[in-house]
């Protein structure tokens, strides 16, 4: 049950009133003064222990088969988290209660056999109902066998049921719903011809013998990894089998569906946070009952149970948006490849700038390395090159030659696009005469200033205020320090009027719909100048845009996190591979104040592999991940002292028992001290060998004791952190 319980309890049932409650059904037990909903984790012997009786059981089927349950107890292990949460996690929301799965059904009876035999039962709608009933069902549990439910009787309307009762040619009973999920439609579209390229990867796997094995495919943006996906998708399908895709974010998930419902005669089942309960519910059932055959989802759908599986794929593999920052802290990907072992197919793992886990994995031949090096519209990569913008003219952020580049293309036609990592119209606020910045009251951060709703917002913790009309401390006039996505859309739109603009961010595509709309203007050309946050290099596809302009690269290549380099290099090949990928070439240019920085003159010379190579290298210096497993531990409070004692308490007890196999480092302040008003510190755990790593983290649970050691304080365990902040 829900809760922070890193260990089940015992109950039992009444054998005379129900059947013994399988592993994976919900049931109802009285916990404390009240009832909870649980699930049932493993059958035994309880003799001789004093236990509580189960007060009822919701399913005759369960919800979680035997691979499930194993998987979700690993994950609850591997990540030290409590149980009864990493389950409730793993199930809709809908079925977190005690929402019934049963609807009426009916069963033939003896003599409804010999009426339809003999062709007493002379109505066409009762023969059809009788002769639905009688034949024979599968997969059902003992207690529906030949219990079928009405509404999968079309002909079985309430007329027709009560003559058929009457009769006593039928009985009345209850069923498991039916997880019904309608059929895709014939393929409406040609698929293209492969490269050789493409063609080696799909009979790499082929050869695999569709057995275990994880591949990693490593494709320069634009070489046709989704085509890739389509290959072997379509291939697992028609052997009857089910296939699991998981992207990183929603945003990616409607052109996927478009996508693959125009190429595959399978309707996708999908999977993500932005579903109703009912939909979600819906999609998740079917899945599980093996009724939908492709499923497309976020990283919650890691943990969806599958009756037939064939394949996974984890599109962008790298994403960091796969691991889960709150509650329960998976990380979607790594399960995945727990799952595709346990289960015994293969897992496809794709991006155009893998991870340094990943690539680190492939170079030790544990993963299966696939390469694609070319863009399969035989579009030649853009040509990418640093703008020194020191001692420069700035015009809202935008150089001399960024803009007369952009220029240049928009009247050739192209479409531009410009990245900038922050929203909003401006990350602060300041009085130029006495030095006041406007910053969160709650937080160590600046409120950023989002002048088309009027507000200064806290991106930390959504504190927000309206706008001063003057310094609060001296009165003086106020200016902007610093340029977000919103300023730079207004100096582009009064530089290029008439080119239509629109800008991706997370407050701009905030509506239902707006999103899809917005990519639509792009695709049509309606709106020539695009400019974005992180959105921009989640995998869309503009074919349209020629130039893509870096406008502060400095921002993420000077970032304080040790993956710093690492996500630098990610954000930038994959913004600049949205340039170039139809039949105009392309160009990227790169705004920078640094422009021998190490990392980016060997991306620019050597390419990805050789910063990634350089990158493990230091990293192995630094005994830092990937060389080592990583486990963090966060804890916050209102007072300072309290998290710092608390967690040095934790360093000093691992200290007395640490050798050279365990290094503690801190406690130390978080990156961002201070966030909703409640003090963070973080304490950092480093291990070579796995086994010692976790040894730590048990005796951590085991000195603490809960999760919630007081009421104003909180801390938690993060595995294989990707996210030091």
């Amino acid at each position: 049950m829900p809760g922070p319980f890193f260990g089940g309890f015992i109950y039992h049932h009444d054998a005379e009133l129900t059947p013994a409650p399988q592993p994976g059904v919900r049931v109802r037990v009285a916990f404390g003064q009240s009832s909870r909903v649980g699930l049932v984790l493993a059958q035994g012997d309880a003799q001789g222990q004093e236990t509580r009786p189960i007060e009822e059981v919701l399913d005759h089927v369960p919800l979680l088969d035997a691979a499930s349950l194993a998987c979700l107890e690993w994950a609850a292990a591997y990540y030290h988290h409590p149980i009864g949460e990493v389950l409730s996690a793993a199930l809709p929301t809908a079925l977190r209660g005690e929402r019934s799965l049963r609807v009426a059904g009916l069963k033939i009876t003896a003599s409804g056999r010999v009426a339809l035999e003999t062709g007493e039962a002379r109505g066409k709608r009762q023969q059809a109902v009788l002769a639905a009933l009688a034949q024979e069902k599968e997969g059902q549990g003992k207690e529906d066998q030949d219990l079928l439910a009405v509404s999968a009787i079309p002909e079985a309307d309430a007329g027709v049921r009560r003559r058929l009762l009457e009769r006593g040619w039928v009985e009345l009973g209850e069923v498991n719903a039916p997880a019904e999920w309608p059929a895709g439609e014939p393929s409406r579209e040609t698929p293209p011809s492969l490269s050789d390229e493409q063609r080696a990867a799909v009979a790499a796997v082929e050869e695999g013998g569709w057995q275990f094995a994880a591949w990693l495919l490593e494709g320069v943006t634009g070489s046709g990894k989704t085509e890739v996906y389509l290959v072997l998708i379509e291939q697992a399908l028609a052997a009857g089998r089910q296939v699991l895709v998981v992207v990183p974010e929603i945003s990616l998930t409607p052109q996927l569906i478009d996508r693959f419902s125009r190429r595959l005669a399978a309707r996708p089942a999908v999977l993500h946070s932005g579903l109703s309960d009912g939909e979600r519910l819906a999609a998740w059932r079917a899945v599980a009952g093996g009724t939908a055959s492709l499923v497309i989802g976020t990283r919650s759908a890691a943990f969806v149970p599958l009756a037939r599986p064939g394949l996974i794929v984890v599109d962008e593999e790298h994403d960091a948006a796969l691991k889960q920052q709150e509650g329960f802290l998976y990380h979607a990907r790594d399960v995945l490849v727990w799952r595709a072992r346990q289960m015994g197919v293969p897992i496809l793992l794709g991006s155009a700038t893998p991870s340094l886990e990943s690539l680190r994995h492939a170079w030790a031949g544990r993963y299966r390395h696939l390469r694609l090096h070319q863009r399969a519209s035989g579009a030649s990569m853009p040509a990418m090159r640093c703008l020194d913008i020191r001692a420069q003219p700035m015009e809202g952020g935008v150089s001399p030659a960024l803009m007369t580049a952009i220029e240049r293309h928009l009247l050739a036609g192209g479409q531009v696009m410009l990245y900038l990592n922050r929203r909003g119209y401006a990350p602060s606020l300041v009085c130029h005469a006495c030095g006041y910045v406007a910053g969160c009251p709650h937080c160590d951060a600046y409120l950023t200033w989002h002048r088309d709703a009027g507000r200064l917002r806290c991106h930390h913790c959504g504190f927000e205020q309206g706008v001063p009309p003057d310094c609060p401390s001296c009165h003086a006039a106020l200016s902007v320090r610093g340029m977000g996505t919103e300023q730079l859309e207004d100096v582009l739109a009064a530089r290029f009027p008439g080119f239509g603009i629109v800008r991706l961010d997370r407050d701009a595509t905030a509506g239902k719909g707006v999103m899809a709309q917005s990519l639509a203007r792009i695709a049509r050309g309606e709106a020539r100048l695009v400019v974005g946050t992180q959105m921009l290099v989640k995998g869309h596809d503009f074919p349209g845009v020629t130039l893509v302009g870096v406008i502060n690269a400095d921002q993420a290549l000077f970032a304080a996190d040790f993956r710093g380099p690492e996500r630098f290099a990610q954000s930038l090949l994959q913004v600049a591979g949205r340039a170039g990928r139809a039949e105009r070439p392309g160009e990227v240019l790169v705004q920078t104040h640094d422009p021998s920085h190490p990392v980016l003159t060997r991306l620019l010379a050597e390419g990805y592999t050789a910063v990634m190579a350089a990158e493990l290298a230091e990293r192995e210096q630094a005994e830092l991940p990937p060389t080592r497993f990583a486990a963090l531990i966060r804890a916050d409070a209102p007072d300072a002292e309290r998290v710092r004692g608390f967690l040095s308490g934790i360093a000093e007890q691992l200290g007395q028992d640490a050798n050279d196999r365990l290094s503690v480092w801190g406690p130390v302040p978080a990156p961002l001290a201070r966030r909703a008003g409640r003090h963070r510190f973080q304490l950092l755990l480093l291990a070579r060998v796995r086994s010692d790593l976790h040894r730590a983290l048990w005796q951590i649970d085991e000195q603490v004791g809960t999760r919630r050691p007081g009421q104003r304080l909180r801390w938690s365990i993060d595995v294989d952190p990707v996210d030091l902040a």
